[in-house]
């Protein structure tokens, strides 16, 4: 991950790296050793034509957003995140015994969910040869799903969290809920034919807007839903159990699942910036989902504000969201269609440009700022677009924080997800059954 330093002077310019998963070689488990695993429910045999099938019976699960403390999670956990680990040292980090170890990673074995690596035992050891283990990267997949406002994306991810295939598809501009569903499901089927043959353990949806356990999208302004029963309707049309989940909300369980140990204790705020400003709260482990109220910040007032919000509502979505900036870009004769035409433009020079990329990044500050001045967090992370797409902004956001809060001493650090940040967020959803309870989330596609 990228940890930027904001009690120090930024750099001009500051790279945001995305955590990635160690290169494993793909190694096929002898036969005695593994399960024999269950096919994908789309796929098909070899040399069947694809037919018309009835749609399947939906399954939506409520999502759990946290760092399971079920054995089998906690010991999953430390070898996802350890890439080669011992048992012993499962037992040191999770404070299980070994009898207990030894159980959950048997189970994990025959799960296919984690494999032991022989070829990487100690040489010249006397006794039982101790055997690493690592996650399966032929084990079971998880599909992600996230539909934004004007890109959606669908992705696999592997146990370990790693994004092995990812498409980007345009969010139809009608946004009537048919007719995105409808884009989406078909897109989704083609994807999942890629891994025909592989056991798929569910779906993930991550969307922006106020969602519920059951998978309602209850309110979202921007596509204009209202009650959609978005997983209801996507589990049936991909024959898939479905969890969906907000995106911001998916976003800070994603940096809980991926960061180190300590940012699963405390409090953490995670503010969102891109077409939506969003805010998250994690506390101990594990994110709070409110069931009403705002589901942004959107609404909170600017100040100050002399380039951006050319409509001059006042209102902070209408001045730092991506289409935002670039209409107060075009209202200042910029030729720019786009936020990435602006940030060409500033990085070559352009005063204008510069400027509105000055003034949104204390904007977004000041909001990031007074939001948690409220919540009083341990530490405070920025991610999304509005942070990473153009680190020349880091400075202005620095400034902002330590201008405006009470308590300009918080540890802040910026995501390491960068671009990827929805990947990450559908990635959270779909395998949160498995990082909850990982021996259900397998015995409830394979039974």
């Amino acid at each position: 991950m990228t940890v930027i330093d904001f009690h120090a002077d930024l750099p001009a310019s500051v790279s945001a790296s995305t955590r990635t998963a160690p290169a494993r070689a793909a190694q096929v488990r002898p036969a005695a050793a593994r399960t024999t695993r269950p096919r994908n429910p789309l796929a098909r045999p070899a040399g069947v034509e694809r037919q018309a099938r009835p749609a399947a019976p939906a399954r939506v699960f409520a999502p759990q957003l946290r760092v399971s403390e079920k054995p089998a999670a906690a010991v999953l956990r430390v070898i996802r995140r350890g890439g080669l680990v011992l048992r012993d040292e499962i037992a040191r980090e999770t404070q299980l015994s070994a009898a207990t170890v030894n159980r959950q990673v048997t189970a994990l074995i025959e799960a296919g969910l984690v494999r032991e690596r022989a070829d990487r035992a100690a040489s010249g050891v006397v006794g039982r040869p101790r055997l690493p283990l690592e996650v399966d990267p032929n084990g079971p997949l998880a599909l992600g799903i996230h539909i934004g406002f004007r890109v959606s994306t669908v992705t696999m991810h592997d146990v370990a969290g790693k994004v092995v295939g990812a498409i980007q598809i345009p969010t139809p501009e009608s946004g009537e809920p048919g007719e995105v569903l409808s884009v989406i499901a078909t897109s989704a089927r083609r994807f999942l034919a890629r891994w025909d043959g592989r056991t798929v353990l569910g779906a993930g949806i991550a969307i922006g807007g106020r969602v519920d356990d059951r998978g309602v999208v209850a309110d979202h302004p921007r596509l204009g839903w209202k009650d959609v029963a978005l997983g209801e309707r996507l589990s049936g049309a991909i024959g898939l159990p479905v969890t969906v989940a907000p995106h911001v909300e998916a976003m800070a369980a994603a940096e809980l699942h991926l960061s180190e140990d300590y940012e699963s204790q405390g409090s953490t705020l995670y503010v969102y910036g891109r077409e939506t400003v969003g805010v998250a709260l994690a506390l101990h482990g594990a994110v709070h989902s409110p069931k009403s109220g705002p589901h942004t910040i959107g609404h909170l007032p600017t100040r100050n504000v002399e380039l951006l919000d050319p409509q001059r509502t006042g209102r902070l979505e209408d001045a730092v969201t991506d289409t935002a900036v670039v209409d107060a870009a075009r209202a200042q004769k910029l030729p720019v269609r786009t936020i990435a035409d602006l940030h060409r433009l500033a990085d070559a020079g352009d005063v204008t440009a510069r400027a509105i990329v000055a003034e949104r990044g204390r904007v977004l500050g000041e909001a990031a700022a007074l939001v948690a001045d409220i919540f009083n967090p341990d530490r405070l992370i920025l991610g999304g677009q509005a942070f990473t797409d153009h680190t020349a902004i880091l400075p202005h956001v620095s400034a902002a924080l330590k201008a405006t809060s009470a308590e300009p001493g918080r540890a802040v650090r910026v995501s390491g997800a960068g671009g990827r940040v929805q990947q990450q967020a559908a990635g959270a959803a779909a395998l949160d059954g498995v990082y909850t309870d990982p021996l259900g989330a397998v015995a409830r596609v394979t039974a």
